[in-house]
């Protein structure tokens, strides 16, 4: 029997409840960065390139399941992994995707503070009104882990200075957090994320950046179950932080001071995954 051996797959279980946000609260924000401090402008599709000039194209070959073994943990609870043996073979048929993905976290611009406090369904219609759309959840674990299927985006090797990880947890105050006049200073004081690129070590193997902490991002389960949310990549926080697990927990609604999203699109000439998400109540 292996040691420390880990079943990963595209609809594998969410993370403990310690490393997952405390509550939902009810509602739609946006804080540590605004759409009217970032602008909004439409991706341009340069002649003779399959994606738009602020998206990378990734083509590869995803395995719905593999197994992946930690040789190393980071402490004697063994949440976290220190160090991963490569990963062995798939396990069930792979399936070929080709799409693009935003090279960064929103509003996908170098430079940029990650914009938070964003619903589901707020990210992805900010996708949309872009010409693109939220990633699948299959579509984000390939774009980070690659065709070597990585554990992390930079390789076996847990690196908290290669991506924006294991910072130590600041207490929420719920009430702050709920509360429209003291929300952006309740946010702010949380805050420990980085601007889009800051670490140049934190690219995936198809030159995706800060796929891996820095901030949680919206994807959409393919599945459905338990909800068409998920979120995947974890946060600067003490998380698990890696490619292929993903917190489903979280219905559509829920907001939190550290979940942001990135945009997916079909490449030139592509049809639109098919998919029927549920539309937002108006109550």
């Amino acid at each position: 029997m292996l040691c420390g051996l880990v079943a990963l797959s595209a609809l594998s279980a969410g993370r403990a409840r310690s490393e997952e946000a405390a509550t939902t609260p009810a509602g739609t924000a946006t804080a540590a960065a605004t759409e009217e401090e970032v602008g909004e402008e439409a991706p341009v599709l340069v002649a003779g390139r399959a994606c738009p000039n602020d998206m990378v194209e990734v083509d590869g070959t995803f395995c719905p399941f593999l197994e992946q073994r930690c040789v190393r943990w980071t402490g004697p609870k063994k949440r976290r992994c220190a160090e991963f043996a490569k990963s062995g073979p798939c396990q069930t048929a792979s399936t070929r995707k080709r799409f693009c993905i935003d090279r960064y976290e929103y509003p996908n611009k170098f430079g940029a503070t990650p914009v938070v406090m964003k619903t589901w369904y707020a990210a992805k219609a900010t996708c949309e009104g872009l010409g693109k759309r939220l990633c699948t959840e299959s579509e984000w674990t390939l774009a980070c882990e690659g065709n070597e299927r990585l554990p992390y985006p930079y390789g076996l090797v847990r690196d908290s200075e290669a991506c924006n990880i294991d910072h130590e947890h600041i207490p929420v105050d719920e009430k702050a957090l709920r509360n429209p006049n003291k929300r952006d200073a309740e946010v702010a004081r949380l805050w420990q994320g980085e601007t889009s690129g800051a670490r140049e070590a934190c690219v995936s193997p198809f030159g995706v950046r800060d796929m891996t902490g820095n901030v949680d991002e919206w994807v959409v389960r393919e599945s459905g179950k338990p909800h068409h949310s998920a979120l995947k990549g974890g946060y600067w926080g003490y998380v698990r932080a890696m490619c292929r697990p993903v917190t489903q927990g979280h219905e559509e609604t829920f907001y939190y001071y550290q979940v942001g999203f990135r945009c997916c699109s079909e490449v030139a000439g592509a049809a639109s995954p098919t998919s029927t998400p549920p539309a937002q109540s108006k109550n």
